[in-house]
């Protein structure tokens, strides 16, 4: 490939596999494939932005893309996945899910007559999964709507015996707290930052061995290692834009592969624009 190419091949978005992120797939699959029963097991992902929550939901959720019988005409849809509005209220979050399953709607649909739809659509075409990711967006509103939003999603899991996933930062933790009947049903899986580690080598070379670089580079070497910490702060989508700038830098310089002064050039050049956005 020529530089564009490998440029564009460095920016492209991927994914990369590790530990935490493993695990938390598989707890996903097991829940999905759990027996319907009066009060379903849920999941809480949560840890600083950036590190990977939305990344693996949507992981998640393109392997359990939507189906079509072409015999019966009828959609099946294992997993709806939705983002908390940004202001919170009950309407709002039906009309997200109606937008979810590209159902239309009107303006003078009331929240009643969004609720019946929204329980009919989702017992027609088979959810067995709801996922909501940016949870935290809870606190955004009043105590009032938060009590109304925790009722609505207990209702949803019970009259539907749903698995909820819910996604977020820390505070999406305090969020779910604030229902005990809703939290007692939640298992908390936590993406923490990176630490110097085992896993974090195995994240280094994972990510080395797909880069289009002409030269071996060592990005599991103690010192890189370090560095990469020192100015990321151990946080996933930090890390990978770094690693997107030294690598560009090194295709376009001709030297084709990373070494520790690589990173100190980087100082004094502007920040590269990443493709990489999802946290």
């Amino acid at each position: 490939m020529d530089t564009n190419d490998r440029v564009r091949a460095i920016l492209t978005e991927r994914w990369i596999s590790y530990p935490r992120a493993n695990f938390a797939l598989q707890r996903l699959e097991d829940l999905l494939q759990y027996p319907p029963r009066d009060r379903m097991p849920c999941l809480l992902l949560f840890g600083p932005t950036g590190m990977g929550k939305t990344k693996i939901l949507k992981k998640f959720i393109r392997d359990h893309a939507p189906t079509f019988n072409t015999k019966t005409g009828i959609s099946g849809r294992p997993v709806v996945a939705i983002q908390m509005p940004p202001e919170p209220d009950e309407k709002a979050l039906y009309l997200q899910l109606l937008n979810a399953v590209n159902a239309p709607t009107r303006y003078g649909h009331t929240v009643h007559h969004l609720r019946q739809i929204v329980r009919d659509l989702l017992s027609y075409t088979g959810t067995r999964m709801l996922v909501i990711d940016e949870v935290h967006s809870l606190l955004a509103s009043s105590y009032r709507q938060q009590r109304i939003l925790l009722n609505t999603l207990r209702f949803l899991a019970n009259e539907l015996q749903l698995v909820l996933v819910c996604a977020g930062t820390a505070d999406a933790k305090r969020a779910m707290l604030t229902d005990q009947q809703l939290a007692d049903r939640f298992e908390a899986v936590e993406l923490p930052p990176w630490h110097n580690d085992n896993d974090f080598r195995r994240l280094l070379a994972s990510f080395q061995a797909l880069l289009p670089l002409r030269k071996k580079s060592d990005l599991s070497a103690p010192d890189i290692r370090q560095e990469i910490l020192r100015r990321t702060e151990g946080i996933t989508v930090r890390i990978v834009r770094l690693l997107e700038q030294v690598a560009v830098e090194a295709v376009r310089s001709g030297s084709e592969e990373i070494t520790l002064d690589r990173f100190s050039l980087l100082d004094s050049q502007a920040p590269l624009l990443s493709m990489e956005a999802d946290a």
